[in-house]
C-alpha cells in the first residue's frame, strides 16, 4: 500500500512538503484533525503520518457517505470505518476509543466534508465528543490540528501539496460547554495550520479558512 500511496502522490504532485514534523508524536494513542480539501487528503495523511514515518498506520473515522461504491471498497483498506458525524452513535465512538487505548492514531475529518471555497471552518461535534470520552476513560490523547493545501483549489496534475502539524492540544473539562470550547480552539489551530501549507504551496493565506465559533446541535 505504501508503494501505491508513492506513485499515486509522486506521479502526480510536482512537490510534497510536510511542515511541523517535530509535533508529530510516534509513540501513544493521538488523534488527527486534518482540514478536508480534496480526496488527496486521504493519501497525504499516511505520507506525512503513516508507519514510514511514526512507526504505525493512520486509522480513519469517515463519514458513512464516503464509505459507499469504489471509494468505499479504497478507505476501507486504507483502515477506514464510518460513522455519523451529526449524530455520532456510542458504538463508534466506543471503538474509536479502543483504536485510541490500543495506543493507535486515529483520522477524524472534522468539517465532516471536503470544503474547497474560503469560509470559515465549521466543524461537527464528533470528534470533540470522541475527545471527552477518551479523557473520561482515562486516557490523556493529544489532538493535532492539521491543515492541507494544494496549489489550486481542485488540485491539478503537476501541482505543489503541503501539510502541515500544528501544535497538539488537550481537551479539558466535561459536557457541552467544554465540547465547544475545544472546537472552537481546534477550529483556529487547524485555520493557522492551513495558512502555513497555503504559503508553502504559493497561494495566500487568506485562500484558507478561518476559524468561527462551533454551534452545538441538541443531539
Amino acid at each position: 500500500m505504501l508503494l501505491t500511496q508513492d506513485v499515486a502522490l509522486k506521479g502526480f504532485f510536482r512537490s510534497l512538503k510536510v511542515l511541523g514534523g517535530e509535533h508529530l508524536p510516534h509513540s501513544g494513542p493521538v488523534l488527527m484533525a486534518p482540514t478536508h480539501r480534496a480526496r488527496w487528503d486521504a493519501l497525504m495523511l499516511p505520507y506525512a503520518a503513516g508507519r514510514r514515518v511514526s512507526g504505525r498506520d493512520c486509522r480513519f473515522m469517515v463519514t458513512l457517505d464516503e464509505m459507499k461504491g469504489l471509494q468505499g471498497w479504497f478507505l476501507h483498506r486504507l483502515g477506514c470505518f464510518p460513522v455519523n458525524q451529526l449524530k455520532p452513535q456510542t458504538a463508534s465512538l466506543r471503538f474509536a476509543v479502543d483504536l485510541l487505548e490500543a495506543g493507535q492514531q486515529l483520522v477524524v475529518f472534522p468539517e465532516g466534508r471536503i470544503m474547497r471555497e474560503p469560509g470559515p471552518i465549521r466543524l461537527m461535534q464528533g470528534l470533540a465528543r470522541l475527545a471527552l470520552l477518551a479523557s473520561a476513560h482515562g486516557l490523556q490523547v493529544p489532538v493535532l490540528p492539521i491543515g492541507i493545501a494544494y496549489g489550486r483549489a481542485i488540485p491539478r496534475f503537476g501541482d505543489r501539496a503541503a501539510l502541515a502539524f500544528g501544535e497538539p492540544l488537550f481537551v479539558e473539562g466535561h459536557g457541552r460547554e467544554a465540547a465547544k470550547r475545544f472546537s472552537d480552539q481546534l477550529a483556529a489551530a487547524m485555520a493557522a495550520a492551513e495558512r502555513q501549507a497555503l504559503e508553502a504551496v504559493g497561494r495566500s493565506a487568506a485562500e484558507g479558512g478561518f476559524a468561527t465559533p462551533v454551534e452545538f446541535s441538541n443531539v
